[in-house]
Order: structure tokens, then sequence, then C-alpha cells
């Protein structure tokens, strides 16, 4: 839920071999917008990380052009029968649910029923400092209620059914972790309350006016509460592993606990739907998506890279709104290129891993990499440069007069001895390409087993290298 911001890092040697045997893609694909090279391509990512993560099962989808161009699943969904993981199975996706609950609150503002910048105390008497905090900075995560889960475990108390009073009681009538505003920490009390504010302003629970104004006029019919019961054998179960051992069946949280704030589950292609509907603003006025998608900042003018519900950045140029999600069992990512025309969505079954993050990163720069295809010619180009670098050496006839005075006897010495010992690279490829100066800003990657560079070039029209600097990514 909220500790899916976790920077969990997981590396996985276990269950290697069963997930071989079950990794064949279940299929389940619309019109073919992807290349088949683009869709095999995506299968041999999700393929390899489920392997190398030990992570049981991926359902993923992808939207290219606005809509949605491939759908599929990978591995066990259960391990015990041992079932494949299928498309039409619903997955939590934990945290990503806040953006829902955030849409809520803009269409009853759209309404006028509320403001923004209207006052807690206004709706939730009795919280602490509820005079000064607002709905936006609820929201923001800028309020400074305390965090009441922030494990990537359940703890004891979490075995228990609360209600949403009982957390409010709990974590936000205690002081602030700081004064409104002035800080970003992401806090699931925050969602609580503003889920509290939902249903007391609409004067119906959260989900069912989630139902008639988000779900429904989306086509979105997979929706399952595990606020209030645990998903059915017909989908996934949730593992979890110590360290780096065994998985075993992850505990669920009892009933009240991921109210408003990751109580959803769904497939990955009713997600999508969602993101379909932010790339066209089929759901909310352009104003409140404005609001949604817009950076808070703090009241000393630092940003948050975070808006409302959804993280707010820029990826290579690109603009990325971003969610990732996590309950007990489940972990997911969910991101949004809206000028793009780009989503994708991952869900899977293992807690405290970052297999969903791995899949989608690599998905999204497949797909970006295969709309801007890399020139053979310049490639070769790029690489050959670093090669002579290995060595001391440069053609100086390909670089303009400042490049060559950057490379001074001392700088191709000092290429060459840091350089040169490393040897062949694992991987050499372009991850983006943009406008700098009047110049083309090529970025690579160079891997080896032992650590990563980047080359940084600047690429004159005429096509010298005015830049060619490399540096430990």
């Amino acid at each position: 839920m909220g500790h899916c911001n976790s920077t969990w890092r997981k590396y996985s040697i276990a269950y290697v071999f069963l997930l071989v045997l079950a990794t064949v893609p279940s299929f389940a694909q619309t019109a073919p917008l992807l290349a088949p090279d683009l869709r095999n391509q995506i299968d041999g990512i999700a393929h390899h990380v489920l392997q190398t993560t030990g992570v049981p099962s991926a359902s993923l989808a992808v939207v290219k052009d606005g809509k949605i161009a491939y759908l599929q699943a990978y591995g066990e969904a259960r391990l015990d029968p041992r079932t494949l993981s299928q498309p039409q199975m619903r997955y939590s996706i934990g945290s990503i649910s806040k953006q829902f609950t955030a849409a809520a609150v803009l269409l009853l503002a759209e309404e006028g029923k509320l403001s923004l910048d209207d006052p807690v105390a206004k709706y939730v008497p009795g919280l602490t400092r509820g005079k000064e905090v607002t709905i936006r900075e609820l929201l923001s995560h800028t309020s400074g209620y305390q965090d009441f889960w922030p494990q990537d475990y359940v703890p004891p108390l979490m075995l228990q059914p609360v209600t949403a009073d009982a957390i409010m009681d709990r974590w936000a009538r205690k002081p602030l972790d700081f004064d409104p505003g002035t800080k970003w920490q992401y806090s699931n009390t925050n969602y609580v309350i503003a889920g509290v504010i939902v249903e007391k302003v609409s004067g119906m629970p959260l989900l069912q006016f989630l139902n008639q104004r988000i779900f429904s006029p989306l086509g979105i019919g997979s929706v399952a509460d595990t606020n209030e019961n645990k998903l059915p054998a017909s989908d996934p179960s949730g593992y979890f592993r110590y360290a780096i051992g065994p998985l075993h069946p992850a505990p669920k949280e009892a009933k009240g606990w991921m109210f408003a704030a990751g109580e959803l589950a769904m497939t990955a292609e009713d997600l999508a739907k969602w993101d379909i509907s932010m790339i066209h603003q089929t759901v909310l006025k352009p104003a409140s998506y404005r609001e949604m998608e817009t950076e808070a900042l703090l009241k000393n003018g630092v940003g948050t890279r975070y808006g409302l519900g959804v993280q707010v950045m820029s990826l290579g140029g690109h603009r990325v709104l971003e969610h990732g999600g996590e309950v007990s069992g489940f972990t997911a990512e969910n991101i949004v290129m809206p000028e793009d025309g780009i989503a994708v969505v991952v869900l899977t079954n293992q807690d405290a891993s970052e297999a969903a993050s791995e899949i989608e990163s690599q998905v999204r720069t497949a797909i970006l990499q295969a709309e801007h295809p890399q020139d053979p010619k310049q490639d070769a180009l790029i690489r050959k440069v670093y090669d002579g670098l290995q060595q001391g050496k440069i053609d100086r006839s390909l670089f303009t007069d400042n490049a060559n005075a950057y490379f001074t006897d001392q700088a191709l010495k000092d290429y060459a001895g840091s350089l040169g010992p490393l040897g062949v690279p694992q991987s050499f490829a372009q991850d983006h390409v943009s406008a700098r100066g009047g110049m083309t800003a090529r970025i690579y990657n160079v891997n080896y087993a032992s650590r990563n560079l980047v080359i940084i070039i600047y690429e004159m029209p005429d096509g010298k290298f005015e830049q060619y600097m490399i540096a430990e990514k």
C-alpha cells in the first residue's frame, strides 16, 4: 500500500526451474498494434525478470496510440494447486488505488461540493490541526499526518479488523510529523481521511461512488474490493519471502486497513482502460486533470515530484505519470505517458519485490526505442569512438574544435587507463535522444558485469561531435 514506495531491491535465485516451466505466456491479445519483434522482446523481458527474481507471475498490459495494444500473463498465479496466470485474473493494485480516490475528490470539486483548499476540519472534526491542513495537502502527501503503514510486511496489529475512525483516532489525532505544506512524506493516513471525506460529501460508500462515476462509464467491470474480502481462488494468490528463501503464502490484511488507500484489485486490462481515460481526459474536466497532474510545491517552492495521487516526472524528455502499489502478497506498477499515448501496467503476486517496476521500465524503454529506432550507422560510429577511447585514440576529424580541445593528451590517457581494462561491454545501446542547444543529444548506456557507464553526446547538425563524455552511471 503506502509501502509501495519502498526502495526495496531483491535478487533471488530460488524457484527458477519451476518458473521456466511456468512462464509460457497466456494469450489474450487485441489487434496487433505492436510489431512481432517488439511483442517478442516484451515477452522476453517478462520471462527474464520473473526467472531472475523468482516472482511467481506477472500480468501485463501495454497501451500504444491510446489503445490497448498487448495483453499477456506469465508464470504461476497459484503454486498449490499449480495454476498458470491468465490475463482475465485480478491482482491487487495497492496504492495505485490512490489515484481513484483523488479522482473522486476532483469529481466532487467539479460539482462545487467541496474545494481542494478546504480545511479537513470542515468535513472531519477533531483531527490534529485540521483547520490548517487542506484536502489538497492530503492528496499530495504534504499534510504532516503520520503514515499508519510504512512497513513492507503486515504487523500483528493489521491482522485485526479496524475502522477508518480508529485509524484516524490513532494516527491523525497525534502531533503532525511536520508543519502542513513544508515537507513531502508518503502517508496512507492521508487517503483514509480523503476517503472519509468523499463518503460524507457524496452520501455513499467510496466504492459505490467509484463504480457509478468511473468504473461503469469506462467499462471497468473486474474491480474487487480487497478491503472487504480476499481474492477468490479464481484469481492469483499473494506470496512473500524471508530474504531470498522460498515463497510462502502472504497473510491477508484484516478488514478496514486498505480503505481508500489500497483496496482495489482488477485486471491489467481494466487498469489500462483507466490509463487510456487519462490520456484522452474522458472522466474529469481538463482543469481537474491539470490539478491531478501538476507537481505539488512545498511552501518554500521546492517541488515534490508528486501531484494528486500520481507521481509526476520527466523521463528522457517525456512527461510521465506513475505510481506503484504494494499490499501483502502483491506489487504493481502503472505508468502513463499522456503525450505519447503510451501506458504500461504490470501486476505481480509477490510483495517486497522490484519485478513489476523492472518489467515496466524495460518494456517502456523497448516501446520508445521501437518508435524511435536507432540508426545502425550512427550506432557503429559511436561504438567505434568508444573502442578508440579505450585505446587512447580518436579520429579528430569527427569532432568539433571545442571537443578536440577537451580531448587533451591527459584526457586520452585517462580514458584509456580507466576504460581499457574493462574490455568488451556486455551491452552498448542508445537510451534516448533529445534536443539541446541546437544539437542532437544522445544518451548511451554501456554495461559491464561489474559497473554501468553512460555516454553523453552532443552532435552538431553536420554530424560532428561537440561532446562525447563518459561517466559512471
